[in-house]
């Protein structure tokens, strides 16, 4: 299993009979011992964050050993994290609703050729060498363009050393893993981070992330070639969730089917894994559906939550935009025109009636069956999986249905 992209400002809550888990930067498939877990070149990873994930794991009896990141992966330093939190702020009201984890700053020195890989944590010299150019610049950008405090050279070169000391086992070249995973044909699960709206050239820029969260982002952040991919499973909600800032055609403001929908004082309610912050919440948006689904070469669903919409009286499906008196096939990439289009809605009578206890996709109420047939017939891909509750145990596996 390889994570190939984002950094700590992702999370993924697991459940499984060990407990609960909210993890950020080690692949799901950590709690399978027969599973190897990659970290891939893609990924940013604060080092401190994951050591934590790491301990973490270790204090509830999951084995980390077969763990392996990539040399290739960047590490978010502390400027990253610093310069992350300044620029958010001094962006005022435009704010772009980041983590303040540093994601950002660190893709932006990668693409500047300035940023420092995991494989520098483990050769003194070499670390010394780079951080010593690179903080000389970020401390002049604290202090004369910010007003805050510089970092210490000495402080920060034995903090991200002993970094290093600590996960030398398991940083390595995991290129080679990899490629003989491929010549045995050993199934290979590559997991994202962000969803693909959020994706730096296709979603709604600037509120994206810094990284390709997609497939092809996949396929560069794991490197394994987009000819070996058989199959792109897209994950949907049963309705639309944002987090942060940015356009949202389809949100609910308030009301009680916005209170439904975030399923407030649950365990599973809408609030970020990463962040705590409640999530924005809408009907489900097939224009952005559909359109996530082309970008990425989607050919299977997996639809989560359904239960959440057991007690709604009707839901709405959004199958169009209306710009002035045009109609929009896809979302137009200026984010100031997509604040701009009214959603068409298409109105589905709800079920009313409990799903979390249904194993077989045929035994769902009808009307929840016309509506997931309806989200597959919109976006354009087969349906895989329904998941009707947190527990592994309500997934509903449903790939021959259509």
């Amino acid at each position: 299993m390889v994570r190939y992209g984002g950094g700590n400002n992702a999370g993924h809550t697991v459940v499984n009979h060990l407990g609960t888990f909210k993890l950020h930067l080690i692949p799901s498939g950590i709690f399978d011992p027969a599973t190897v877990n990659v970290i891939g070149s893609g990924v940013v990873i604060s080092p401190e964050g994951l050591l934590q994930e790491l301990e973490d794991l270790k204090s509830r009896g999951v084995s980390t050993s077969k763990l392996f990141i990539s040399e290739r992966a960047h590490v978010i330093m502390p400027y990253h994290i610093m310069l992350d939190r300044l620029q958010e702020e001094a962006r005022g009201d435009d704010k772009i609703g980041t983590t303040g984890r540093g994601i950002g700053p660190a893709y932006a020195d990668k693409m500047n050729r300035s940023g420092i890989r995991m494989a520098d944590l483990l050769h003194e010299e070499t670390l010394l060498n780079r951080l010593r150019s690179v903080l000389e610049e970020k401390n002049r950008l604290l202090t004369k363009l910010y007003g805050a405090k510089p970092l210490s050279l000495h402080d920060t070169y034995l903090r991200y050393l002993d970094f290093g000391h600590k996960l030398a086992d398991h940083i390595t070249d995991t290129h080679p893993i990899i490629m003989r995973a491929l010549e045995k044909d050993m199934p290979i699960l590559l997991e994202g981070a962000q969803g693909s709206l959020l994706d730096v050239d296709y979603g709604t820029y600037p509120y994206v992330t810094s990284s390709p969260p997609g497939a092809a982002g996949a396929c560069q952040g794991s490197g394994i070639g987009p000819t070996r991919i058989d199959s792109v499973i897209g994950v949907y909600k049963a309705y639309t969730t944002r987090v942060g800032q940015g356009p949202f055609p389809t949100e609910i403001i308030e009301g009680p089917d916005a209170d439904g929908l975030r399923q407030i004082g649950k365990p599973w309610a809408e609030v970020g894994t990463t962040t705590g912050r409640l999530r924005r919440v809408g009907w489900f948006d097939a224009v952005m559906a559909r359109y996530a689904a082309q970008i990425n070469g989607i050919d299977t669903l997996a639809i989560t939550k359904l239960d959440v919409l057991d007690e709604l009286p009707s839901i709405k499906i959004c199958t169009g935009y209306k710009l002035h008196d045009a109609m929009l096939e896809y979302p137009p990439a200026t984010t100031a025109v997509l604040d701009q289009v009214e959603p068409v809605y298409e109105e589905m009578p709800g079920w009313m009636s409990p799903t979390s206890e249904v194993r077989r996709f045929q035994d769902l109420p009808e009307a929840a069956q016309a509506y997931v047939a309806r989200i597959c017939q919109l976006v354009g891909a087969r349906l895989g999986i329904i998941s009707v509750g947190p527990d592994r145990e309500q997934t509903i596996i449903a790939s021959e249905v259509f």
